[in-house]
């Protein structure tokens, strides 16, 4: 195992940023060395507050002072970036969703692999105590045996509160490619692949505008399907539902449940790390917490990456994978071809469920 810091460059320093800047330094395994993006200018402000060196793209990726890139560009560019940084002989770890395709997200992985470089993805959200509770709670019996699952995530739109949220309603965008990454992993966490779907999806006629920022009343083209339903079959039979929408003004739909044969699973919200979980079971159907047993404990954005530095230090194989990143991108990309066929689709792709996170983990050790 090397002592040897993965020194990180980051490409791509908008909103995001912020929630990985702030909890770098405190991941052992990483050391961010520079930062860039397409507006040099403000990647030499960024890189002023960091105290690293803020250049272009180009400057980074040809940089010998960065042994990986956290890519943190939008959607459309997930694919160009994760490629040339992994033809620079760098490994990538990015933002979710891994390409706007699998098309694109294939190529990727081959190239990694011939490289021998990581590719990893978020949602690292997942390997918080919430989710890892709760699957340490399914895996040991407390619910039985899984029948099925409800997902139900809603909101009126990102442009009540986004600066500049446009990339939102582009492809790569929508409700499902930007949510949807973390209920769909969390549900692999939970039953492993998805082996089919089904679906509808539908937009609306509203006119969307920017709500705040320098863009405040701007109009916003909407080239995505912003309510979507979906119903996965996972392989080993489990059944989930899957709601999601920017068309939800107010809701009272449970956020995310899991059922058994012996009882059912309230599982906290995966696009935070350490909500808490609840279980009622059949003995007795009050809803009562469950004490954290597994994950990450006080863990932020940037976890993913440090469990994939260990990895590579260690030889082992890291949990937020690029091939459970393709995975998830697959199902998402099954359940729109599902809407607009009106027909159940085979999800090809299979992935290893990532090993769960033990409660005394750090992200320098498991």
């Amino acid at each position: 195992m090397s002592d040897q810091p993965l020194r990180v460059g980051v490409v791509g320093v908008g909103n995001i940023s912020q929630q990985y800047f702030e909890h770098l330094p405190t991941l052992p395994g990483l050391a961010l060395t520079a930062v860039a993006d397409l507006d040099v200018g403000r990647a030499r402000a960024v890189g002023a507050e960091q105290g690293v060196r803020g250049v272009s793209v180009d400057e980074l990726l040809a940089s010998d002072d960065v042994d990986v890139v956290l890519n943190l560009t939008i959607p459309a560019a997930h694919a160009e970036v994760a490629t040339r940084a992994l033809q620079a002989g760098k490994h990538v770890y990015g933002e979710k969703p891994l390409a706007l395709t699998t098309a694109e997200a294939a190529p990727v992985l081959a190239l990694a692999e011939d490289r021998a470089l990581r590719v990893g993805s978020a949602p690292d959200t997942v390997l918080g105590t919430g989710i890892q509770t709760a699957r340490a709670a399914i895996d040991g019996g407390r619910i039985g045996d899984p029948v099925g699952a409800a997902v139900s995530w809603s909101a009126p739109g990102h442009e009540l509160w986004h600066p500049a949220p446009a990339f939102y309603y582009q492809p790569g965008g929508g409700p499902l490619l930007d949510m949807g990454p973390y209920y769909l992993t969390s549900l692999v966490q939970f039953f492993g692949p998805v082996a089919s779907v089904s679906g509808s999806a539908t937009r609306s006629t509203r006119e969307r505008t920017v709500a705040t920022g320098p863009f405040a009343g701007a109009p916003i083209p909407v080239d995505v399907d912003t309510h979507v339903v979906a119903v996965l079959e996972h392989a080993n039979g489990v059944v989930s539902t899957l709601t999601v929408s920017f068309e939800v003004w107010a809701t009272r739909a449970p956020l995310f449940e899991v059922h058994g044969t012996a009882g059912s699973l309230a599982v906290p919200d995966p696009n935070r790390f350490s909500d808490p979980v609840s279980i009622a079971t059949a003995d007795d159907r009050e809803w009562r917490g469950v004490p954290v047993s597994a994950g990450y404990a006080d863990a932020g954005r940037g976890y993913g990456l440090a469990d994939m530095a260990h990895a590579i230090a260690t030889g082992r194989p890291h949990r937020a994978s690029g091939e459970l990143a393709f995975h998830v991108l697959e199902v998402m990309e099954s359940i729109g071809t599902a809407a607009r066929e009106h027909t159940v689709v085979e999800v090809r792709s299979r992935v290893e469920r990532p090993t769960l996170v033990p409660a005394d983990a750090t992200p320098g050790s498991w």
